[in-house]
């Protein structure tokens, strides 16, 4: 018996990194899962790997269409919604005076607007069966100021708002809404970062070093499953020190 027996998951972003660590791990504790992302061929192959519990859906997660699509496949191929986790994200390493408008509006439409749109897109479904429980990442850049990522840190700040008021607003209906804030881990992401910039990140990190993947899926286990039937609106540091 898993952890997630019976359960329907949705995560976003999940062709690589962390949304695939979380797919993988959640179907190995018995759930079925829908992946999305908008890397179709990448997000194809983990779905195929992972076997017939789970199902691929190429998805812009900033468009409302997208999100009802989502929705009705979910719904369709397994008949319920129990989790969301709001993994996809996107950085643009640039200070304030370098940004954009045409960028900042990018990072918020997918960082930002997409959690909006995906909690408001699986409320009625979660309170139809009853509950449900969803799980926004933001990160440790949404605790405390950052160097050169202001789109970025001012999307990850909005997250944590949005979660806290989402909890209070649908705990009655037995929907659960948590934050996760990674520090820095070891996925493609970090890879467009200006050089230098990781080991700096490594550096003023406490323990030193990058964190897994897999280290952000296991505390996503955690929120997912009746092991945390009484959290919400909570936040989840997993960083390695870094937010102390």
């Amino acid at each position: 018996m898993g952890d997630l027996d019976g359960v329907v998951a949705i995560v976003t972003g999940a062709a690589r990194g962390q949304g695939e660590a979380e797919a993988r791990l959640f179907a190995a504790q018995g759930a079925r899962v829908v992946l999305t992302d908008v890397l179709a061929e990448e997000g194809e192959r983990v779905a195929a790997d992972i076997g017939p519990s789970c199902r691929f859906v190429r998805q812009d997660v900033s468009s409302e269409d997208g999100w009802s699509e989502v929705v009705e496949e979910t719904l369709g191929a397994f008949g319920r919604i129990d989790v969301l986790v709001n993994n996809a994200a996107i950085s643009r390493p640039l200070k304030l005076v370098d940004t954009d408008p045409e960028v900042y509006d990018l990072v918020y439409r997918v960082n930002q607007l997409s959690v909006f749109l995906g909690m408001r897109a699986v409320v009625e479904p979660m309170k139809q069966q009853g509950g449900g429980s969803i799980i926004n990442i933001s990160s440790v850049a949404g605790l405390q100021g950052t160097n050169s990522l202001f789109a970025y840190t001012a999307t990850k700040w909005a997250i944590r708002g949005m979660s806290k008021s989402a909890a209070l607003e649908l705990a009655r209906y037995k929907i659960r809404v948590n934050t996760i804030f990674p520090g820095v881990i070891d996925t493609a992401i970090n890879d467009g970062n200006p050089p230098g910039m990781n080991e700096v990140l490594v550096r003023t990190t406490p323990m030193r070093r990058m964190g897994e993947p897999g280290e952000i899926a296991e505390a996503a286990l955690f929120l997912a499953s009746a092991r945390s039937s009484f959290v919400t609106g909570a936040d989840f540091a997993i960083d390695g020190g870094m937010s102390i």
